[in-house]
């Protein structure tokens, strides 16, 4: 495929004035959807290539229908036969999308606002400027992520990168149905992120136990690439992979807010019972200051119930856990709640907390496990960890924490969460939707970045989802979710959201701040295995009927015989 040979002619302007329409015959198959072309002009002195992208197709002329009755018989036969003397049976007419030609002092497209004229010749866009004009990074380059390759070129013709800058000052999304490879695509960007070139400080949000095999990266005989180790460094620099399993998972009681608790307590708590709680946070946080424990709130509850209800205020000794009252009355029974959600768990502890420097650390991926915790106690964990974070960044940049502080954080960070659906759903507010928006807002201006990935959109909250400013959309079925996508993703052009039904695994629809125009991508093989494969049922169904595992669950069921049964059984075959 030449760059210099025409592959069609100009029409005339299409539907909106940055489309226009060409004549193809496309014997070869080139102007398919997604595909990139471009024509000549002149722009004040200088000749520019005006890039635009492939959006439709209809066929303008093919074989009339009586070459086509008998299925035997090819019709370019029946065309010979009868001397039809046209060379290019068939013809098409292509819609194309205008981008613009690529200034490279602005690093970006320029529209030039003039269509071409009827007669043009278009061209197809060969692969080397393709791949210095579709990303804002190259492959190989520091603030690259390769995520793949063009879909409409052979594999690996023009790579796809994205521009991490991007991606962590304005949020990203990556969304897709079940089985579409949007835990795939994840794993390919956080091995991006780790790169010897990048050394990102990242935290993975894992509700299912998918990601621990992240870990291989710190395994170099397991990850070498045509005989290159492709995460060592020249300065002897390696990923570190923390993987932080659930029993390891702590929250101090202390850091969860006022509506954390309201969250966590359950739904036949009465509004008497929440009046309670909240004088009593205050309480506790006056005494006690930023830490304090469950014995002192649980002493607070007392305190604040006397209050209320007007009975004289008990100043008795402070170490005594509980101040007398009834047991069974509002007190007694916001106090078997709290210790029922905060003491009965195993995530909530009185003075631990996981410490921010071992969640997040240059170089570092660390992998957040939560698949064996409860729902809502994953929202809180989540929105407690953020809050943190965005605090720790804040009061850093600001210089009010000191090296030796807590919350001292001097680099930046990226969170990126899985089932994201659920840490911010769109029927509902929860205390990990709060923090979500917040830095998504205002996050860029500390160093704080998310990633969020959900397989329902539609169930996703739109204000969350339009803030992530690049979009990783893969294959999406469902009429709902497709709606969410076109409503909260403007950088998506209608033409593109069209192919979502029809993208196969591994193929995604990469848009927004981190590259030039939206491309069709199909994503590169992960380097370290992926952990979210689909069960074998029929595969491990026949396993349990193999020889060894027959004859062992034969051995463990089997019996001994009681002695006397044994003597009878004796006694009556003699």
């Amino acid at each position: 495929m030449s760059e210099n040979r025409p592959i069609g002619t100009t029409k005339g302007p299409g539907e909106t004035p940055h489309e226009y329409l060409f004549i193809i015959p496309d014997r070869e198959g080139i102007a398919k959807v997604g595909e990139f072309v471009y024509y000549e002009t002149v722009v004040g002195d200088e000749s520019r290539r005006v890039l635009g992208r492939v959006t439709g197709r209809r066929p303008v002329r093919l074989f009339p229908d009586g070459f086509l009755a008998d299925p035997t018989v090819p019709p370019a036969e029946v065309a010979a036969m009868i001397g039809y003397a046209e060379r290019d049976h068939d013809l098409f007419e292509v819609a194309v999308t205008v981008l613009g030609y690529y200034d490279e002092a602005l690093g970006d497209f320029v529209n030039p606002r003039l269509p071409p004229r009827a007669g043009t010749s278009i061209y197809v866009a060969d692969s080397r400027m393709l791949a210095q004009v579709l990303g804002k990074r190259e492959k190989g380059q520091m603030g690259a992520a390769h995520i793949g390759s063009l879909l409409s070129r052979p594999t690996g013709e023009v790579p796809v990168a994205i521009d991490l800058r991007a991606v962590t000052s304005t949020h990203l999304a990556i969304i897709a149905s079940t089985g579409s490879g949007k835990s795939y695509l994840a794993g390919v960007l956080i091995e991006e992120l780790m790169s010897p070139r990048n050394r990102a400080a990242v935290l993975v949000v894992d509700p299912h136990g998918e990601y621990d095999t992240l870990a291989q990266m710190q395994e170099p005989a397991r990850i070498m690439v045509e005989g290159v180790d492709i995460f060592a460094g020249d300065d002897d620099y390696r990923p570190r992979v923390d993987v932080i399993r659930p029993d390891d998972v702590k929250v101090r009681i202390s850091s969860l807010t006022l509506g954390d608790l309201r969250y966590l307590m359950p739904p036949n708590t009465s509004e008497r019972m929440h009046h309670v709680l909240g004088k009593a946070y205050n309480l506790v946080r006056q005494k006690f200051g930023e830490k304090w424990t469950l014995p002192q709130l649980r002493l607070a509850v007392r305190e604040a119930e006397h209050e209320i209800s007007g009975k004289a205020k008990n100043s008795g000794d402070d170490s005594s856990e509980e101040l007398q009252g009834d047991d069974y009355g509002t007190a007694g029974a916001l106090i078997w709640r709290l210790n029922s959600r905060l003491q009965g768990s195993r995530i909530f502890d009185n003075l631990e907390s996981l410490p921010l420097d071992r969640l997040f650390r240059p170089g570092q991926c660390t992998v957040l496990q939560l698949n064996e915790v409860d729902h809502r106690e994953q929202q809180v964990v989540v929105a407690t960890l953020l809050r943190r974070l965005l605090h720790a960044r804040t009061q850093t940049e600001k210089r009010l924490a000191v090296e030796g502080d807590e919350e001292y954080l001097p680099y930046p960070a990226f969170v990126l969460i899985e089932e994201a659906h659920n840490f911010a759903p769109a029927s509902a507010d929860l205390v990990s939707s709060q923090i979500l928006k917040t830095i998504l807002s205002e996050g860029r201006k500390f160093g704080v970045a998310v990633g969020l990935i959900s397989q329902r959109p539609g169930r996703l909250d739109a204000d969350v989802l339009s803030q992530c400013m690049t979009q990783f959309i893969l294959r999406i079925v469902n009429p709902v979710d497709q709606a969410r996508v076109a409503e909260s993703v403007e950088s998506v052009g209608r033409d593109l959201l069209k192919e979502l039904p029809a993208l196969s695994k591994g193929q995604a629809i990469i848009a927004g701040a981190a590259v030039n125009t939206p491309v069709l991508c199909r994503v590169r093989q992960r380097v370290t295995e992926h952990g979210a494969e689909d069960v074998d049922a029929p595969a491990r169904w026949r396993e349990w009927f193999t020889d060894d595992r027959a004859g062992r669950r034969e051995r463990d069921l089997a019996l001994p015989a009681e002695p006397e049964t044994r003597g009878r059984d004796k006694l009556f075959k003699s």
